[in-house]
């Protein structure tokens, strides 16, 4: 990929401004963005000891960090609970803890019902301590909220995608694409869009045809491919690993289109198709 290809799919991440007057894009006004507004603070002063803000830490990095981040920032799934309302409205648990307790199935976070008072307390004391840091250092988010990647076209992104992108001649709206809004959203939606086997071009698809020193050709599934070995799986299912030097390899993968479209793309191409496949719901 082109290093300024690189950097501008970089800067739509995360909501930066490419160098250069390069592919820039249709921005939302900072006065919209999520960004732009102030942390709330907690409504009610809170005071914790060290101690159980140190075990709240521990407790919360164990069943929380995962989804919200150790720091409680935002993290892989979860939102970014320094600006969250529930904790800025808490007082002493009253809000968090029938949270915490029950879950919120809807949104994808399960419930913790075997918490005992100590660890709920210790993760409330956490939350506010957080939450207040947070506050005085200012400064903007860590994570990607979907409203940050707003500004697309979706009747330009159909047309792309049925014209010129010709993703239409794998995908189609109402097949394997129905519903993807509901399944991926955001920053997520995006690296599918981007990188359809996960966050950056990691595991490969599809076959690999081979010719060993010995001139016996085999087709195998791919499992991964890099630039000094490939690693296929052999008829019972075990992965057998060659180095390149070793093979005569060609990789067949169906999701080749995908990566051939990162050095084409324009920065209003990415955001039209995602505004598109926004609307696939």
């Amino acid at each position: 990929m082109k290093l300024v290809t690189f950097i501008v799919f970089a800067c739509i991440a995360f909501g930066q401004q490419p160098p250069n007057g390069q592919n820039r894009p249709a921005r939302v006004p900072s006065s919209r963005s999520p960004a732009a507004k102030a942390r709330p603070k907690s409504l009610t002063p809170q005071t914790y000891s060290a101690d159980l803000i140190r075990e709240g830490e521990v407790r919360f990095g164990s069943q929380c960090g995962f989804c919200h981040g150790k720091d409680a920032a935002g993290g892989e799934t979860g939102p970014d609970l320094t600006r969250a309302e529930v904790v800025a409205q808490d007082s002493h648990g009253d809000k968090l803890i029938p949270v915490i307790h029950a879950g919120r199935p809807n949104a994808g976070m399960p419930a913790f019902p075997s918490l005992t008072e100590a660890e709920l307390n210790g993760i409330v004391a956490f939350l506010h301590t957080q939450m207040d840091k947070f506050a005085q250092l200012g400064g903007g988010r860590r994570s990607v909220e979907p409203s940050d990647l707003a500004g697309g076209n979706a009747a330009a992104g159909r047309e792309y995608f049925q014209g010129a992108g010709k993703c239409s001649s794998c995908h189609s709206a109402t097949g394997d694409l129905a519903g993807i809004a509901n399944k991926y959203q955001g920053l997520n939606l995006l690296r599918r869009i981007l990188y359809p086997t996960g966050f950056g071009p990691a595991a490969a698809s599809g076959t690999a045809t081979f010719t060993l020193r010995t001139g016996q050709t085999l087709v195998a599934p791919l499992v991964f491919v890099d630039d000094f070995s490939v690693t296929v799986l052999d008829p019972l299912g075990a992965r057998q690993t060659y180095p390149l030097h070793d093979v005569k390899v060609k990789v067949t993968d169906p999701l080749e289109a995908h990566f051939v479209q990162l050095g084409k793309y324009t920065d209003t191409d990415i955001h039209n198709v995602y505004a598109y496949l926004e609307t696939l719901k």
